[in-house]
């Protein structure tokens, strides 16, 4: 008896554990064609190169996240704004902002009126914000791509479908709020 009652438990273990592994609606195949579709988009944002034959973007590799995949492209002379602050991911920034998929559907911005501008603690967004706006000085301007993975990775949000690769074009406005972290 004893036997059979460790057959039924050890049983329903598995059965359990195996059920727990199964699909849950958002598994790594059911986004398979999407996922191979963002890759070989950002892929080709990658290689883009400007009318000279230089990179039209470059890779963001701070020191913190080396493998980090953010590609950045700045729309103004950089030299105007070099001695304006940049922000600390511990900082508020205000910033204007077009979100985009891939394929070119906004999913977020600021808008025209009472909405134009949108201030928020930096390490509160997505990694590759954090990596794309501690490059930026108040007052640029520019385009950026982020992988999934420094995105909304494979659970995606409301409107953003997992494994999605997001294009931001960002104008850094201002650093309310410059928030040295506080060391001990």
């Amino acid at each position: 008896m004893r036997k059979l009652l460790y057959s039924l438990l050890l049983s329903g273990c598995v059965c359990t554990l195996a059920s727990s592994c199964g699909d849950d609606g958002n598994d790594w195949t059911d986004y398979a064609e999407w996922r191979e579709t963002n890759l070989q988009w950002y892929n080709t944002q990658a290689e883009r190169k400007n009318e000279d034959g230089t990179p039209f973007f470059t890779r963001v590799n701070p020191d913190w996240y080396p493998e980090s995949k953010v590609l950045i492209h700045y729309f103004n002379d950089r030299t105007e704004t070099a001695d304006n602050l940049s922000p600390l991911i511990t900082s508020h920034v205000t910033v204007k902002y077009t979100g985009e998929l891939y394929d070119g559907t906004v999913f977020d911005k600021t808008t025209t009126g009472s909405d134009s501008e949108r201030t928020f603690q930096l390490n509160g967004t997505i990694v590759g914000w954090q990596l794309a706006l501690t490059q930026m000085h108040v007052g640029d301007t520019c385009e950026v791509i982020i992988p999934y993975a420094q995105g909304y990775g494979p659970q995606g949000s409301e409107s953003i479908s997992p494994y999605s690769t997001l294009k931001f074009n960002i104008r850094l406005v201002d650093i309310p709020q410059y928030e040295i972290p506080d060391i001990k």
